[in-house]
């Protein structure tokens, strides 16, 4: 979740500022997956308005709130194609314009106010990522963004030591912490792209691969892979389908091999099948989850097939993951994953080699050490200390650093509280009825059975869900019933009783975000035993 600002002048608050990367993160611990966002209420106090918001490439925990905070700024927007792309297509999902979005190339500068950027190409697990270096005044600032080193990144060319060594020495190095406790080099996905290969070359049934979606090089690795071993290729999960769409038109996927409708793979041969899907985190909204449940359409896993994560897991999301495995073992099929076969990931971020690597090129002469938890920062700085560089702060979410003629300061501490939004509107949650007792905002009636059976893992629907919408706003069924399943998923209690105490107040925040009117709800949830699978 990363909103970095970057202010010049001679009186905090009262100076020229912009605004570097605009990110959220998924609350998975919360009803409904709400997103969380920066918030905002430091920069109001201190009279803080970015003239420009800068993005250094397109994952989401860099672009993912922009659609929700940008509003409030309404400033230009530079970014590089791809993540321009994924910006606009963001925009217009949320009824938002998006003249303000501007396309900048990889190694082009601009100007806004006293600064002048220039945009240097990094290599990342997203392709287009750059580093900012910033000058303003007398001061020259390299904030890093993500990156690595890598030699064989599949899509873009590799780092050119010689750009980074031509802005040396720079003042400051703001710069990502993430790996530093690593020793060695990074992973190239040209490494893993051989491993996918070897590994989908020896399974039998059909194959199933996560990654994130916005791992284009690794999407493309597999397509590769695919063809090589004669299976046709699917993408499964919305975030999969727009990034690839998003990443053909710019002309980054032509080698990825025609796709398959999902609809259509029960007409293949198992051995002649291959999924791309999105989930790796145990999203339980997104596509793995749902084949783990046996609520895909189109698709259901059997014994024989394979599930490969190719992706790390997130520090927090550890509990869904291994529910989301559990779930995929009850249909016999065989895992593979970074514990039993690291080398089909690698990480997008730089181990102590690469960053002592990269730091011989630009020579800092401070580091401001980000991203990770403390113990990343902690290492970091001592790799700085073991290379001359000082790093006297290690900062924390609304720290405002003062960078002078007598170094790197701590100049204010702000904490920051989270902010949370739903991910299916633009502004926060609404409250529920207002101040009339919620007579107001309810216009029909929506009657809705729906009929459970208590497992070992908590209450799952069974057969088809009886609603009647008739009377109320027009509303997607589908999606509502994927909802209704997670909800269901996520909802741990012991009774009849409780489980509809817990249900209805999700439902009417379901209903208040996706109709324009909140209707009556009349709800009829009815038991019945769950069937044996297999029996």
């Amino acid at each position: 979740m990363n909103l970095s600002l970057y202010g010049f002048g001679e009186r905090d608050g009262q100076d020229d500022w912009i605004a570097v990367d605009c990110g959220m993160m998924i609350r998975q611990d919360l009803p409904d997956n709400p997103l969380q966002v920066p918030d905002l209420s430091t920069l109001d106090r201190l009279s803080i308005r970015p003239r420009a918001l800068i993005i250094t490439h397109g994952h989401e925990d860099h672009i993912g709130a922009a659609a929700w905070l940008w509003p409030k700024w309404g400033c230009p927007i530079h970014a590089t194609p791809l993540a321009a792309g994924l910006l606009r297509a963001k925009f217009v999902e949320r009824g938002l314009a998006t003249d303000a979005i501007r396309v900048i190339e990889p190694g082009e500068a601009l100007e806004t106010g006293p600064f002048t950027l220039r945009f240097l190409p990094l290599t990342h697990s997203i392709p287009e990522s750059c580093a900012l270096l910033i000058a303003a005044g007398e001061h020259r600032v390299l904030h890093t963004g993500d990156w690595k080193l890598d030699p064989e990144p599949l899509i873009g060319p590799p780092i050119s030591a010689t750009t980074f060594r031509a802005i040396a020495p720079v003042d400051l190095v703001v710069g990502d912490s993430t790996n530093a406790p690593l020793p060695g080099h990074s992973r190239s996905e040209g490494e893993v792209a051989e491993a996918l290969t070897r590994t989908i070359a020896q399974c039998e049934g059909r194959v199933v691969v996560s990654c994130f979606a916005s791992n284009l090089a690794r999407v493309l690795a597999i397509g590769r892979a695919a063809r090589r071993c004669g299976r046709r290729v699917s993408l499964m999960g919305r975030s999969m389908e727009r990034m690839v769409g998003v990443a053909r038109q710019l002309g980054y996927m032509d080698d990825l091999p025609p796709l398959v409708p999902v609809a259509d793979l029960g007409y293949l041969p198992p051995e002649e099948v291959l999924v791309i899907a999105t989930g790796s985190q145990g999203e339980p909204r997104a596509a793995l989850s749902r084949l783990s449940r046996g609520r895909h359409p189109h698709f259901e896993l059997m014994t024989g097939d394979t599930v490969i994560f190719s992706a790390k897991a997130i520090p927090g999301n550890e509990r869904l993951i291994e529910r989301l495995k559990a779930g995929l073992r009850r249909f016999g099929v065989s895992l593979f994953d970074e514990d039993n076969h690291p080398e089909l990931h690698a990480s997008g971020h730089p181990a102590q080699e690469e960053l002592a690597t990269f730091y011989g090129w630009v020579k800092p002469r401070h580091l401001l050490p980000v991203h990770g938890e403390a113990r990343h920062q902690q290492a970091h700085q001592s790799l700085a200390a073991s290379l001359g560089i000082q790093a006297p702060v290690m900062p924390t979410n609304g720290d405002l650093i003062r960078l002078d003629a007598d170094g790197l300061s701590l100049t204010a501490r702000h904490p920051q509280q989270p902010h949370i939004v739903s991910q299916d509107a633009v502004a926060a949650l609404p409250g529920l009825g207002g101040g009339d007792g919620g007579h107001r905002s309810r216009h029909g009636s929506l009657y809705l059975a729906l009929s459970v059976a208590a497992t070992d893992l908590g209450w799952t629907r069974i057969g088809r869900l009886m609603l009647d919408s008739s009377q109320a706003s027009p509303m997607d069924e589908t999606d509502f019933a994927d909802w209704l399943d997670d909800c269901l998923d996520e909802i741990e209690v012991d009774s009849l009783a409780e489980l509809r105490l817990a249900l209805q107040p999700r439902l009417l925040g379901w209903l208040a975000d996706h109709l324009h009117r909140v209707p009556e709800v009349h709800l009829q949830i009815l038991a019945v035993e769950a069937e044996t699978r297999g029996g």
